[in-house]
Order: C-alpha cells, then structure tokens, then sequence
C-alpha cells in the first residue's frame, strides 16, 4: 500500500477510503521502463481495447444446483430446486437464476467442464495449466501474459488488475502470479492485505504532484535494498504507480461514489468490509461494477473472486440454505453486469467468464452439503463477440461426469486468449531459462468452435 499522510478520512484526489475498494497493494502489472516510455509515446495511436471480466467462484460452485438441474435423478442427488425456463427455448437453470434465465440468448453455459486438479485454488482458472510441472518461473496468470504481450491502453492504467476480497485463505482468493512474465507483470490488487505499508515521508497530499521529489524519496529507499527481481519488478511498479497517483484515473474507476446511483442500485449496493464463510452479499455485486469501471477505464484483465462456494454443510449451512443465500445476489449482479456491458456498447470489445475450480458431489452428503467433484464442473460465457444463446455440453443423468462434449479448461482459456488478440497456436513466451513457452497446450487444446 501507498501510504501518504493526508485527511485521515480521505486518500488524494479527496477519495474516501470508505468509497473505493482500499486502494493499496504493492503488485500490479505493467511494462519495463522503456516499453513504458514508448507506450506514452504511442499513446496517440489507435490500440486495441479487447478485454477480460473474470469471476471466479471461490471454492467450488454446485453445477447441478446451477446450470444443469437433474430432475431425473433421485432425491438425495436432484436436491431442492427445481429448474425454469429461459429466453433460449429447450434451455433451463435453477429457479434462482430468473434474471439470467431471461437473457440466456447473451449466455454460454458449459455444462462439462473437466481437467480439474481438485485443488482449493484458483491457479488453474488464472492460468489454465497444471501446478504440478511448471517450467522456470511458473505459470503466468492470464492477465500477466497480457500484460507483457499487449502492455497497457493507458500508461496511467494498469493492464491486470485482480478485486480479490480479503479472505484468511489468500488460496481462494489468489490474485494470479507473474511466473516467468516477471514482476512486472503481477497484477495490480487495490484491495490487498498482508502487504507493507510504503510511507513516503516527508510527501503529503500537497506535494503529491510535486514527481521529482516523489522520485527521489523512491530512489533514497531503493538504494537501501538489495537488488533482485523482485525489486526490479518493483522498481517498474513504482514508476507506473507515479503516473497513476498523479492523474487519478485509476482512483476514479475505483471510486463507486462517482457512478449513477440508478447503476449502482441495478447491481445493488454492498459495504467495504471483507468477506467472511459463505459470505455472497452485496460486496460482490460492488467488485462486479467496480471491475465494469476499470475496463471503461482501460485495464485489460480484471480478476475477481466471488463469494465462498465450498458448502459441505453444517455448522455452516446446508448447500441449499448457503445457495439461496447466494444465487438470488449472484443472479442480479451478474445479469446486471452483462446487461451494463450491452447498454454500454462495450459488449463485443469485453469477454466475461464465470467459474470455479471444481464442481460438487452428485450425491447430498449426511450433512445437507455437496463435497469436492473434480471429474466436473461448469462455467459461464457472456460478451466478447462470441456466439451465445446456447449450451456446451452434458453430464449423465446423476451429474457425475461430461457425457457429451467435455470441455477442458485449457480450451475455454484458449477462448479467452482469441477474444483479447492473442494467437496461442503462434505466441510463446520465453521462460526463465530462455526456452519458448506456449500459453497452453495448442496441439491439444484451441478455442472452442461453437462459440467462435
């Protein structure tokens, strides 16, 4: 976190603390100072605007209690809800899905999901490889490959920016790491905790603009460290943080206060305090209008975890009561957040993907809970030109695996690739060993045909 002494109810700009999402985190993306330099050079040249909204659902969501309702099944594996109708004759989801129901002909479910790990994490829907076997450096996140292949649309803007609450498991909550990127290309977390404050001292909310002794003030606290990458990660980070700073444009994507009350009641209104077990409420719906705001604003990839999914059942509630907690929220946040995207003319230009790391067990345990089901899983496909108003794939009759059409995760990010420009039959990145990395594995895995 930035700390620069000031009103103690207010960052610059007269940003409260209270309106943003707790501006701070050491991490963001962004290029070397040189590439920098040439993008403010370039900065009056048309560049692409393609962008990524990607929700991820913390420890798991129920596929059976969402998109694929399995009223032939017994009771002790169908469970409670019945399924309705949607805008897209022969489709039907959950009963508590009726605002997503009435625009499925915007919608891609799948259906059949596979390729999971079964790990608590959301490593593999960041960077849709595998933790196990990673070249030197590791994986890269989606939205660090992005950064470092396309760099920013603004220079004031970060490219990646993840709106991960603050939760006890940073696992589930994971912003996504830079791998062999480097750090330059972590991404941006407005909302970290656990980070070191950085306080400028001397620097306060009069001499902000004043860069040169900015500057300085960095350089002195520089020399007192030892070089490494991560301090030349860091090094990129201060200097893009100057820009961002000094004109405010990022703070007033992140400021809600500034958006139409009308929208933010549309999305519904939620409070800036952490998320807690199970805990789905109006927050989330603020991090899906706050993530709308930094893509209008120019941030290329938002990564944002929604809510706590993982219901074993008691003590903390059943699958059902923690399911009619979150899916009514769930259903006008999203629904609101692809129906802003439409109104926006912003729709074909930003890809939106909702998913979780594993599905849930067919089978209701003792407890009224759904455990860990890695064999499957579903996702969600809205915007980014693709061709929606149809469903990818079926599981059998119990919902235990993909029985027509398993989509692997690797082709749903080799999807997300295609809509931001990206070739992953062509593009390789060299790790830290200099040996050329492909994105994914493309002899295998491409974009999925249906939709592209």
């Amino acid at each position: 976190m930035i700390n620069i002494p000031g009103p103690a109810s207010k960052f610059c700009d007269g940003v409260s603390r209270r309106s943003f999402l707790r501006l701070g985190g050491l991490a963001m993306g962004g290029l070397t100072l040189p590439d920098l330099l040439r993008a403010e050079q370039a900065a009056g040249r048309s560049r692409s605007n393609k962008s990524l909204i990607m929700v991820f659902l913390s420890g798991g969501a129920p596929h059976q209690d969402m998109y694929d309702i399995k009223t032939e099944a017994p009771l002790e594996y169908r469970g409670e809800f019945q399924p309705i109708d949607t805008n897209v004759s022969g489709i039907q989801i959950c009963e508590h899905l009726p605002r997503l129901a009435q625009m499925m002909d915007r919608l891609v479910p799948i259906r059949s999901v596979v390729g999971s790990e079964g790990r608590h994490a959301a490593f593999q829907c960041l960077t849709g490889q595998s933790v196990r076997s990673q070249p030197p450096g590791g994986w890269p996140s989606l939205g660090s490959v992005v950064s470092k292949l396309k760099g920013p649309v603004d220079p004031a803007v970060p490219p990646f920016v993840s709106l991960s609450p603050q939760m006890k498991s940073r696992t589930w909550s994971d912003p996504g790491q830079p791998g062999y990127c480097g750090m330059a290309h972590a991404p941006f977390t407005p909302n970290a905790s656990g980070t070191a404050d950085l306080e400028l001292r001397g620097i306060n909310h009069r001499t902000l603009q004043n860069r040169r002794k900015l500057i300085a003030q960095i350089g002195r606290l520089r020399h007192e460290l030892d070089r490494n990458d991560v301090i030349d990660g860091m090094d990129t980070y201060y200097r893009q943080a100057f820009g961002i700073l000094t004109s405010g444009k990022l703070m007033e994507a992140l400021d809600l206060e500034r958006e139409d009350p009308a929208v933010r009641d549309r999305y519904g209104r939620g409070s800036a305090e952490p998320a807690g077990y199970g805990d789905a409420g109006p927050l989330m719906n603020d991090y899906l209008l706050t993530a709308r705001r930094l893509v209008e604003a120019g941030v290329r990839v938002v990564s944002l975890a929604y809510g706590r999914w993982d219901w074993h059942g008691q003590p903390h509630g059943t699958n059902f009561e923690n399911a009619r907690d979150h899916l009514p929220v769930f259903d006008q946040g999203v629904s609101t957040l692809i129906e802003d995207l439409h109104e926006r003319g912003l729709s074909d230009d930003v890809s939106v993907v909702v998913w979780g790391e594993f599905g849930r067990t067919p089978k209701i345990n003792p407890k009224g809970g759904r455990d860990h089901w890695p064999r499957v899983s579903s996702a969600l496909l809205a915007c980014g030109g693709i061709r929606t108003g149809q469903v990818i794939g079926s599981t059998n009759r119990l919902g235990e695996h993909a029985e027509t059409r398993p989509v692997h995760f690797q082709e749903i990010m080799a999807t997300l690739y295609r809509n931001l420009g990206i070739d992953v039959d062509a593009t390789t990145i060299n790790d830290l060993t200099g040996r050329p990395q492909y994105l994914i594995d493309h002899v295998h895995h491409g974009p999925l045909p249906e939709v592209v």
